[in-house]
């Protein structure tokens, strides 16, 4: 179980109440995780946890969500994403870290981070004491709403370089309406987060943008099915 029981705490705490944040809370919390949602706002929390109405989610100030065991902020970085963390970051040691956010630039032309390097790796560049792994990125808020692409669950591609802390997160996802892949080390966040600009685009012009996401499409390989039968 990942509660730790009798001490209060929640399996997740979702820092934020934008498009994401409401959104992935209720995701976790309809899987069965207990969750705070958070917001410098409790009121406007509240509010939303009041009108979701589902139980296991309830609503709380950034510090009760961050005393839980996994954190998951739904803050950009150009909005004073290490600031927040900053103020507390005695509070985020051992904890697993959920990078959902990609780092864009107040008009989304591009991002705030470097070529050489992605909002995942500053994270964790910046706050060592925790174990951060990237999740979500290429998922569009929308999406969240009706996950489920006919009878086709599409993609999300998780990073991270500690193994254990993967493997935390993927405990924590588990019936959550998503096929979650691997995709390497938090330094191919790089490329996940440039791909979720090129999949905006992509989505204006086939007039489905924020209702999109990505499916590995794949088929045994001859020799792999030969081996096996």
């Amino acid at each position: 179980m990942l509660t730790q029981s009798g001490q209060g705490l929640a399996d997740l705490g979702v820092l934020g109440t934008g498009k994401m944040g409401p959104r992935l809370a209720a995701m976790f919390a309809r899987a069965g995780r207990k969750v705070i949602l958070a917001s410098r706002d409790p009121d406007r929390a509240q509010a939303i946890v009041d009108e979701l109405d589902i139980p296991g989610l309830r609503a709380g100030s950034y510090a009760d969500a961050l005393c839980t065991p996994a954190i998951l902020p739904a803050i950009f970085i150009r909005d004073g994403l290490f600031d927040l963390l900053d103020r507390s970051c005695r509070k985020l040691t051992g904890k697993l870290l959920v990078d959902i956010s990609n780092p864009y630039n107040a008009d989304y032309s591009d991002f705030v981070t470097p070529w050489d390097s992605s909002g995942a790796e500053e994270l964790q560049r910046r706050f060592p004491q925790a174990k951060v792994v990237g999740a979500f990125k290429n998922v569009f808020w929308e999406v969240f709403d009706h996950p489920e692409f006919g009878e086709t669950l599409s993609d999300v591609l998780i990073t991270g370089n500690n193994e254990t802390a993967k493997a935390r997160f993927l405990e924590l996802a588990d019936g959550t309406p998503f096929r979650y892949l691997d995709a390497g080390p938090l330094i191919n966040s790089r490329t996940v987060e440039r791909l979720t600009m090129i999949t905006g685009n992509l989505g204006r012009q086939l007039n489905s943008y924020p209702r999109m996401n990505w499916r590995l499409l794949t088929q045994p390989h001859p020799e792999a099915m030969g081996a096996v039968s």
